[in-house]
C-alpha cells in the first residue's frame, strides 16, 4: 500500500536489523523519514527480494542501507540506479560502488531490479542512500559516527520525497 505525495506514489524501504548495531541505520532513517512526509515506509526488510511486490506500480523508491565501501564512518552517498534502460541497471557510478560494497543481503539490489524489469514489475525510479557503517556485530545501537550521520542521511530521503 503506497499513499501518494502530490501524485506521486513514494516508497521507503529500510534495509538491515536494529539488533546488529549499524545495519539498523536504514529501518531507522526510513521510519523517520514517512512520519515526515507522506511516502510508505514498508518496514525493515531483510533482503532485497523483499521489495518486490511492495514496488509495483510506485514511482519513486528510495532504499536506505548500512554500507561497507571504504570511505569514512558516516559518509552519506545517493545514488540512483538506471530502471529503464535496456541495459546493466546500474549508472556506472553506482556499478564502481557495488563492487566495493559488501552486504549481508543473499542477492543484491541490481539483481533485484534486473528479476522485478524481467517480469515487468520494476518501480519508475530508485535511489540508494547508503550510510558508511562500522559496527554491525550483535547487539543494538549505532555507533557515534553513524549517529552523527542520521539526521544527513533523514534529510536527503525527504528531499528526494519532496522533490517528486
Amino acid at each position: 500500500m503506497t499513499r501518494s505525495n502530490a501524485g506521486a506514489k513514494v516508497v521507503v524501504a529500510g534495509f538491515g536489523s536494529t539488533d546488529r548495531r549499524d545495519d539498523g541505520v536504514g529501518p531507522l532513517v526510513a521510519a523517520r523519514a514517512q512520519s515526515m512526509t507522506s511516502a510508505t515506509d514498508i518496514g525493515p526488510l531483510g533482503d532485497p527480494l523483499d521489495l518486490l511486490g511492495q514496488w509495483n506500480g510506485v514511482d519513486l523508491v528510495i532504499v536506505v542501507d548500512a554500507v561497507r565501501s571504504g570511505a569514512p564512518t558516516g559518509t552519506v552517498r545517493v545514488i540512483e540506479m538506471d530502471i529503464e534502460s535496456d541495459h546493466d541497471p546500474l549508472q556506472s557510478d553506482w556499478a564502481e560502488f557495488e563492487t566495493r560494497v559488501t552486504s549481508t543481503h543473499g542477492i543484491g539490489l541490481a539483481g533485484v531490479v534486473r528479476l522485478a524489469r524481467a517480469v515487468g514489475q520494476a518501480p519508475k525510479r530508485l535511489i540508494v542512500v547508503g550510510v558508511e557503517g562500522e559496527a554491525f556485530g550483535f547487539g543494538e545501537g549505532l555507533s557515534p559516527g553513524v549517529e552523527r550521520a542520521v539526521p544527513e542521511a533523514l534529510r536527503r530521503v525527504v528531499e528526494l520525497i519532496t522533490e517528486v
